[in-house]
């Protein structure tokens, strides 16, 4: 349990020190005017306070990655939360700051408006259908998931489809209308129920005597799955989420003052990362085993399963009910953010203007009949999809806020190398996973690794080669 406890103690300390040192680094401006001030529209751009800023950037960002992707990485044993610390102080925080602030810094701008700024228009135009692709993915994992965990606690009257038509309806409503009409309105009781999961569930594993490993580097999973790249893909929300690249604009454009921003972008994803602690936590030790917890996730029907078992066994049938709740209230406030992004994204790039809701209507309409034909698909197949591109789209927002800090002058190896390191672990995993090349590792290691360095070098010449070039044809008079 030393190791579990050190991991918050560490993540709580990399917010104070690291964060404070990115914050450094990007230099917010407090007399700046913000876009949610500037720009203020009654819908997407509206003045909300710091607290409940940053209550709805955690619930936005925190889907079912940091539950489900933490028990199925607690597979490869206490080697998962050196990846979820790590990860998150040094590359999902940086990630989420860095993108959140362009963002504030390009009036409240999508993803791809920031990426076709820095990568060029060719760039912008593929990560505009990447990320579409992306937030429908993940729309539609974020209904299937809750609606099956409802399912589990209801009456059979109550089933599955039935969830679904009514989680469907929410985030049609979510998505259409002015952002502090439903969503700043119920986010914070949704919190309540969110820390009464947390710490209801980590409070039975103590209180039961429950054994969490310590840490080893050993990989222990039954199946003897390699540990790279698999365990950086299965753990994404928790440690580092390209789907927060989405998100966090939506914020931006509500963000009252800039030097809000560490607080409410780097600090919502340390607490995902303490969440995605407590899970992989209480997965390893529920089960006593990484074997155990294998044969729980096959017994059991996967993920959801382990929640619903665990949640009862250790809080009861009141308790064991509410924490499943907080663990639905998890991909419910991320999938209704998820299509409202998509129609944010989608109106961008066809500059319709989102003040009148006729327009709101012609594009969400569209992707929920999307993302409900999406709902029928197989979910472990719909969520292998979402979880590469999801790390890929946080490799290209990396890759976007490091020659940002170029261009301005400032230290860009705060998104540099954990760029660098997510080409490497995006490449390496689409090149060996089933539903990619399925090469050998033998193949797949050199070539990701290879991918990665000339990113890199690619980056580097983008940044510092043309200039000294430029500098060496036609130099510069000193005067």
């Amino acid at each position: 349990m030393i190791t579990f406890w050190a991991s918050i103690v560490i993540l709580l300390v990399g917010y104070a020190l690291y964060g404070a040192f990115v914050e450094k680094v990007f230099a917010p401006q407090a007399d700046r005017t913000t876009p949610a001030v500037r720009l203020n529209d009654g819908v997407d751009y509206v003045p909300i306070d710091w607290k409940r800023d940053f209550l709805i950037q955690l619930l936005n960002i925190a889907g079912l990655g940091p539950i489900f992707g933490a028990i199925q990485g607690a597979l490869w044993g206490p080697v998962a939360f050196i990846w979820i610390v790590l990860g998150g102080i040094f590359a999902g925080a940086v990630h989420d700051y860095l993108v959140g602030m362009l963002s504030v810094r390009h009036d409240g701008a999508n993803l791809p408006a920031m990426v076709g700024s820095y990568l060029g228009p060719k760039m912008k135009q593929f990560v505009n259908i990447f990320t579409v692709v992306v937030l429908i993915l993940v729309g539609t994992v974020f209904m299937t998931g809750p609606a099956q965990l409802l399912a589990n606690l209801t009456p059979k009257s109550l089933n599955y489809s039935f969830w679904l038509g009514v989680i469907l309806a929410y985030y049609f409503l979510a998505t259409v209308l002015p952002i502090d009409k439903i969503i700043g309105r119920i986010y914070p009781l949704f919190g309540a129920i969110l820390i009464i999961m947390a710490v209801g569930v980590i409070g039975g594993i103590m209180i039961e005597g429950y054994h969490i490993p310590e840490l080893t580097l050993v990989n222990l999973h039954p199946q003897g799955a390699p540990l790279w790249p698999l365990l950086f893909i299965t753990i994404a929300c928790g440690a580092i989420s390209g789907f927060h690249a989405t998100q966090s604009p939506l914020i931006a454009r509500c963000l009252e003052n800039e030097r809000y921003g560490r607080r409410v972008f780097y600090g919502a994803m340390i607490a995902e990362s303490i969440i995605a602690l407590i899970w992989a936590a209480a997965a390893m030790a529920f089960f006593g085993s990484t074997g155990g917890l294998a044969d729980g996730l096959k017994n059991l029907g996967g993920p959801a399963g382990v929640v619903n078992k665990a949640s009862f066994t250790l809080l009861g049938t009141v308790g064991g009910v509410l924490a499943i709740l907080g663990v639905v209230v998890l991909p419910v406030t991320s999938g209704d953010t998820a299509f409202r992004a998509a129609r944010l994204t989608i109106a961008e790039f066809l500059n319709l203007k989102q003040g009148p809701v006729i327009n709101r209507y012609k594009i969400a309409v569209p992707i929920f009949a999307v993302g409900f034909i999406l709902s029928q698909i197989d979910f472990t197949i719909v969520w292998r999809y979402f979880a590469w591109s999801n790390q890929t789209l946080a490799m290209i927002a990396l890759w976007t806020a490091a020659l940002y800090l170029v261009r301005q002058g400032r230290f860009h190896w705060i998104a540099t190398l954990p760029a660098t390191f997510m080409t490497a672990v995006s490449i390496t995993y689409i090149l060996q996973a089933p539903e990619g090349l399925r090469l050998s590792t033998t193949i797949s290691y050199p070539v990701g690794l290879a991918a990665a360095f000339l990113a890199l070098a690619a980056f580097l010449w983008r940044a510092y080669g043309r200039q000294v070039v430029s500098d060496a044809v036609n130099p510069k008079i000193i005067k």
